[in-house]
């Protein structure tokens, strides 16, 4: 038999596009001269179509717009992922051959963690779908069915399932084409049988999926393997599948910067936006977000604007153009100084006896926030913030201000891995594109006089470390200090995350990069006086 994996980057709710791509899909497999192909999980709707689902409208469609997809099936049978409403919802596959639906595999497995939440929507099925494609029995399972140990894996190969496939929308994290394809590998073993997974490829608000789809041996050897961050149809024949493409696994870095530059390529696309613009300061966030950017649309799409004030150095805004240059990127330089001091005038009465602080501060930000909103209101570009995971976990960041935005590229980047990120732009470039001087500068808001982030918080890489543990782990506060953090760090730490809450619930989306990301995944009361 020969298989193809069809790794598929659907756009949710785009039912009609999406079957176009799909029966693209089929007749490029049939021309490969595959029996049977495969397509992701929810393919029909793309993945995940969260509230969608609640509308009976919708998931009428989604069935019409399957049957249209079985009904130009024919030489090879198609498995697609679409939502199938009995009496109840189901996560479901159509086995599609000859012109129809022919069977249907139900979800047994519905994850209900992290980013899931497919009980709100979905029913579990209970029966094992077995077909037959050129003279092999072939069981299905959908993405967490095969993520647990047992049934329906177990189950399909007693019942003489000769190879198990699984339709996938898995997200990516960092590290997680790994962890997928070890548990894969287990399932493989542990029943004796081969294992095919098709995974979704492409980007949804906050989730990127990686692809990666694989093709299995019994023993648990992974003989076939799909590039990553990329559309691609992985065809394997079962007589000899070593012979397949083995695409390799990348470093953390590489998946870092293939998932940021996917999620926000996806994003302008899916979303209908051609350009971008980005706030540049000289300093290491937006210029790694401005090179980044660059590479996932073209230079010629990215709006580079400096804002300087008072407090801004030569050496921020003379990096801030050499970035765009370094770039290719448009280049606009506004000063802020005279908006701040008819700020200034206006407030002198109210503000009076009161000397500047953080008001004033933030005051600067949240004008650099209007005349960026004001640039992607008149030209249609959407603005990407440029603020990083371990700013947004503390709070140190302006609501109205640097957080303004439709998207946020780094949310999910700690400020150490946005250095290490920069450094790895250059050295894939072979030049700068980074400017070595904002690399090498102390990291500083430039909103008072000498300014350092160093006066507002403890060292990025100390506060790293106890932001992962905190935010991402779930430490407690006695498991902090047993493990050897600085206590002067835990407590500043820790009373900052807390206290910003309210703040993260008003950022942009932004592209989810590890296990526990804020959003979908950590979901903390804003109202809470639990310290522990």
């Amino acid at each position: 038999m020969r298989l193809a994996l069809s790794q598929i980057d659907p756009v949710v709710g785009d039912l009609e596009g999406n079957r176009e791509l799909i029966l693209d899909r089929v007749e490029e497999a049939r021309a490969a001269g595959a029996d049977l192909v495969l397509f992701p999980e929810l393919a029909v709707t793309g993945y995940p179509p969260e509230d969608l689902l609640l509308r009976p409208g919708f998931v009428r469609a989604a069935r019409e717009s399957v049957e249209r997809i079985a009904a130009d099936t024919r030489g090879v049978v198609a498995l697609v992922g679409v939502p199938l409403l009995e009496d109840v919802l189901y996560n479901a596959c159509a086995i599609c051959a000859d012109g129809e639906i022919t069977g249907w595999a139900r979800k047994w497995h519905l994850p209900n963690y992290g980013v899931f939440d497919e009980k709100r929507y979905f029913a579990s099925g209970n029966e094992l779908a077995i077909v037959d494609v050129a003279g092999m029995r072939v069981g299905i399972t959908i993405c967490e069915d095969m993520w647990i140990p047992g049934p329906p894996t177990t189950a399909l190969t007693a019942a003489g399932a000769e190879l198990v496939v699984n339709l996938s929308a898995s997200p990516f994290h960092v590290g997680r084409a790994q962890e997928r394809e070890a548990i894969f590998s287990s399932r493989a073993r542990e029943s004796g049988v081969r294992v095919a997974l098709c995974n979704m490829v492409g980007a949804q608000d906050e989730l990127i999926f990686d692809g990666h789809s694989l093709f299995i041996e019994s023993d648990g050897s992974v003989v076939a393997r799909a590039p990553g961050f990329e559309e691609a149809l992985l065809v394997v024949d079962l007589d000899r599948p070593d012979a397949s493409p083995l695409a390799a696994l990348e470093d953390d870095l590489e998946e870092m910067r293939h998932a940021l530059v996917l999620g926000l390529r996806d994003y302008v696309g899916k979303n209908g936006f051609e350009d971008v613009v980005i706030g540049v300061s000289g300093g290491i966030d937006s210029a790694l977000t401005a090179a980044l950017a660059a590479e996932a649309l073209g230079p010629e799409r990215v709006h580079c604007v400096s804002m300087p004030s008072r407090y801004s150095s030569d050496g921020t805004r003379s990096d801030a153009q050499r970035l765009a240059e370094n770039l290719g990127a448009d280049f606009h330089e506004l000063p802020i100084e005279p908006i701040v001091e008819a700020f200034a005038g206006v407030l002198a009465e109210p503000f009076a006896g009161r000397a500047p602080d953080l008001a004033e501060e933030n005051i600067q930000a949240r004008i650099r926030g209007t005349l960026l909103m004001a640039l992607s209101n008149k030209f249609g570009w959407l603005l990407v913030a440029t603020g990083n995971k371990s700013e947004l976990s503390v709070g140190y960041a302006t609501l109205y201000g640097d957080m303004a935005g439709g998207f946020a590229l780094l949310k999910d980047v700690f400020k150490t891995d946005v250095f290490r990120l920069a450094r790895h732009l250059n050295e894939r470039a072979g030049r700068e594109l980074v400017p070595q001087s904002t690399i090498d500068r102390a990291p500083s808001a430039e909103l008072r006089e000498n300014q350092l982030d160093a006066d507002s918080l403890p060292p990025y890489p100390e506060l790293d470390q106890v932001l992962e543990a905190y935010v991402e782990e779930d430490r407690s506060l006695d498991e902090l200090s047993a493990e050897g953090f600085d206590p002067d760090v835990i407590a500043r730490a820790v009373a900052l995350v807390d206290r910003a809450e309210y703040k993260r619930r008003q950022a942009p989306p932004g592209v989810r990069l590890r296990p526990k990301a804020f959003g979908r995944d950590r979901r903390t009361p804003i109202t809470n006086r639990w310290r522990g």
